[in-house]
């Protein structure tokens, strides 16, 4: 039986999702908590793994197991066995074909930055602080040159291990929200940091240290060398994924 899961954690105290040699990983948490409930191993398959200090509100993830479990006691079960900052929202049954990773569509991130001369205290976790003002006018209109396929090299670290640094952004935009800058963005995968290297290079745009065309100049280029640093992981939030509807998994991750 293939079970699908959706998944929220706070990050911040997390080495990244992927269980690595040190330190306690979301994965570790999680399968662990679900071979208690299963009564045998279980191992997971995520739809996008993230970084250290990286937030989600619904990672979607599926397993194979011979226990037959209601989702009610697949949620009830693993939630009494992971820590404070993770907990299964959801859990159903899926069809063998459905896979996290490859079934996904499209995956959604949202990154907020906090603009104001002091620094935060109740969600600093949660925000990247900026204390310089910033335009999030300038930002949005040089963000939509990322709009399309294109090949993302300006943007994705060293040691990413894609096997092509082509990728389709099919949707970003930048607001404000009185003292938050959001950027929300969607594509059909994503190259290892780039999401925070786009932000990195947005917020000098935003503080008027560099044009509006500047972005569209770094896509062009292709040189990791002359973009923005990497901003900060706290500000980032896996939104989650979008799968087909034929797969029948809650509306927040099914495409419309």
């Amino acid at each position: 039986m293939r079970i699908a899961l959706g998944i929220e954690y706070d990050g911040t105290d997390f080495p990244g999702w992927q269980r690595l040699g040190h330190g306690v990983a979301v994965q570790s948490a999680v399968e662990d908590a679900l071979s208690f409930v299963a009564d045998e191993p279980v191992q997971v398959i995520c739809a996008g793994r993230t970084d250290a200090g990286v937030h989600a509100i619904c990672q979607v993830v599926h397993f194979d197991t011979r226990a037959e479990r209601s989702g009610r006691s697949w949620v009830l079960g693993a939630n009494s066995r992971l820590p404070a900052s993770v907990a299964v929202r959801w859990a159903m049954p899926v069809a063998e074909d459905f896979h996290a990773r490859f079934g996904a569509r499209a995956r959604r991130y949202r990154y907020r930055i906090l603009n104001r001369a002091v620094r935060p205290a109740l969600e600093a976790r949660y925000v990247t602080w900026e204390r310089m003002p910033l335009s999030a006018e300038r930002m949005e209109t040089a963000a939509q040159a990322l709009i399309g396929e294109h090949d993302f090299s300006a943007f994705r670290s060293i040691g990413c291990q894609a096997r092509t640094p082509m990728r389709n952004v099919q949707h970003i935009a930048i607001r404000r929200d009185r003292d938050d800058v959001v950027l929300e963005i969607q594509a059909n995968a994503f190259l290892h940091h780039m999401v925070r290297n786009i932000v990195g290079s947005l917020l000098e745009v935003g503080r008027g240290e560099q044009p509006v065309e500047w972005l569209a100049q770094l896509l062009a280029g292709r040189d990791r060398a002359h973009a923005g640093p990497t901003a900060p992981a706290q500000g980032l939030t896996f939104i989650g994924p979008l799968y087909p509807a034929e797969y029948g998994l809650a509306a927040e991750v099914t495409l419309t």
